[in-house]
Formats: structure tokens, sequence, C-alpha cells
């Protein structure tokens, strides 16, 4: 989706453009509005795609930042590695690091959503470079997460990474009708069809639906540690929840405060797990407040 057609479907006239940025040995498709020294690097989840923020990027475009939407590897027109250690986290950690590094920027504000935001925790917790501020979307801290797994309530939401675990399956099965199982994870929502084609049409390239379920299964690859996640962030950070999130329950948000100096957690009622295309109004005055430093 080129940034041109991403304005089409904000209905907003910000200036976005498609560039493509070499960063830890892979080819990075990114979307960029604004223009500074101060960058605000959104990170998608999956089966998503750096259309996901499109509501958003005028937003912090307006805040006086250079907003990079980046398609993660594996997604979009993004370098695709084979094999599943390509995916482990330390790698996606490191991608961002050199993205960072590329960018220029003098500061920068990370914001994540689903596994973007498992990436964004990371990162934030073994301070692999300085961040002006955090912002989480429906996803715990990982220790979080894995004390809520200890609880049936999360265990039986979280079926589908054990099913995305079998071999060539899932793959198929995603890829499968160009997507058709994409377009109905996205059911609940009124996205525009154009936005909907995206994640149903890049999962349905060669390659593309093996490499987004190789970030889960570079979960279970031995030494899958990631440094440092019980140190405090000390970044001002923002948490947004969809209440209505029907992979992660409520309790995964139990003890954060033990992992954020500066934490604040805004619960979004009715809202489901894609809470910046679900509820962007809300998400964006959010944001606004938080990254204005408004109380």
């Amino acid at each position: 989706m080129t940034g041109a057609t991403m304005r089409e479907a904000t209905g907003r006239q910000t200036p976005m453009q498609t560039i493509f940025v070499e960063a830890n040995g892979q080819r990075f498709e990114v979307v960029e509005a604004g223009e500074g020294d101060r960058l605000a690097l959104c990170l998608h989840g999956f089966p998503e795609h750096a259309v996901s923020w499109r509501h958003q990027m005028p937003v912090l475009a307006g805040l006086g930042y250079r907003v990079w939407a980046v398609n993660q590897r594996g997604y979009g027109r993004s370098s695709r590695p084979r094999g599943v250690p390509a995916y482990a986290l330390a790698e996606l950690v490191a991608d961002i690091a050199a993205l960072i590094d590329a960018s220029g920027a003098t500061s920068v504000t990370l914001i994540g959503h689903d596994w973007g935001a498992m990436v964004a925790w990371c990162f934030a917790a073994a301070r692999v470079r300085p961040l002006e501020r955090l912002v989480i979307m429906n996803v715990p801290h990982p220790l979080c997460f894995r004390d809520a797994l200890r609880h049936w309530r999360q265990k039986r939401r979280s079926w589908y990474v054990a099913f995305f675990q079998i071999p060539m399956l899932p793959d198929r099965l995603l890829a499968a009708k160009r997507g058709a199982s994409v377009r109905r994870m996205f059911a609940g929502l009124s996205l525009p069809p154009e936005i909907l084609a995206v994640y149903a049409d890049q999962i349905a390239q060669p390659g593309a639906a093996t490499a987004m379920l190789n970030w889960y299964r570079a979960m279970r690859l031995p030494g899958q540690k990631t440094p440092g996640l019980s140190r405090i962030i000390e970044v001002p950070t923002l948490v947004i929840w969809g209440e209505q999130d029907v992979a992660l329950d409520l309790i995964c948000l139990r003890g954060t405060e033990r992992y954020v100096r500066h934490l604040a957690v805004e619960r979004l009622p009715g809202v489901s797990h894609w809470v910046q295309q679900d509820a962007p109004d809300r998400v964006n005055a959010l944001l606004r407040r938080f990254l204005s430093g408004m109380p």
C-alpha cells in the first residue's frame, strides 16, 4: 500500500510516502509522514501491516514527529528471511535498533500493537537505545503474560499459539482462498475494503504466511530469553487496552506496575484487540494527551 492509498483510507491529507530502509541486513518497507529529528516508530502486529497505523500517523505528524510505520520482517514488501531462527526476538529487537540508527533521529517514541508491542516491551526493558516515550497497545509485559498463562482464563485464549506450531497446516489455511481466514479475523471491524484487501493479499503471497507464523514458532527456540526483562522501565509508558480482546484476558495487565516506573493504563470498554483501528478517535485523544505531556 502506498502513502497515497493510506491518505485515501484515512480521508486526511497528511503527506505520506513509502520509503525503503536498509537495517540489520534486511530491507524494510516504511510509510513515512511528517519531518524532523523526533521519530515516532510504529510497530504493527499479526497479521497486520503498516496500514494499521493509518489513523494515528496524521496525529503523530501533527504533534511534530517524523512518523515511520514499518512493515516488520516477513510483512508487506519488507525482507522475508527463511527459517524460524530469523524471527527470534533478538533479531526483531535488533531490527528496531538498526531502524532507529538509520533514521538519524535524536529522540524516539516507540509505539507498538500486538507483536509490535511485544518487541517494544523487550526493546525498552533491554534499554537497547534511549527512548523518549513508550506506547503499548493490547499486549502485556512479557513477564505479566508469563504469569497470566498460569491461569486457565488466559490459557484457553492462547490455544492458537499451539496450533501455529504445527508445520505447514496453519500456513496453508491462512493463505488459502487469498487470505479468506484473515478476512474473517477482522470480521467484527468496519474496515474499508481496500484495507482488508491489504491484510488478506499480503498473507497470500508466497512464503508470507510462513514468515508471519515463524514469529510464533521462534518462541519455542532454545535460549529465547530477552535480557533485562525484570529491569524497571524508566521511560514514561502508556498502555492502551481494548477490553473486548478475544486473545488476551484482562488478567494480563496484573503486575505491570512492577516493571514500569511511570505508568499510565487506559482501558477502553467495548473495544476489541484491534484497538487503534477499532477506536481511532479515543486512541488518538490518548496519544495527544500523553505525548503532549498533559496530565
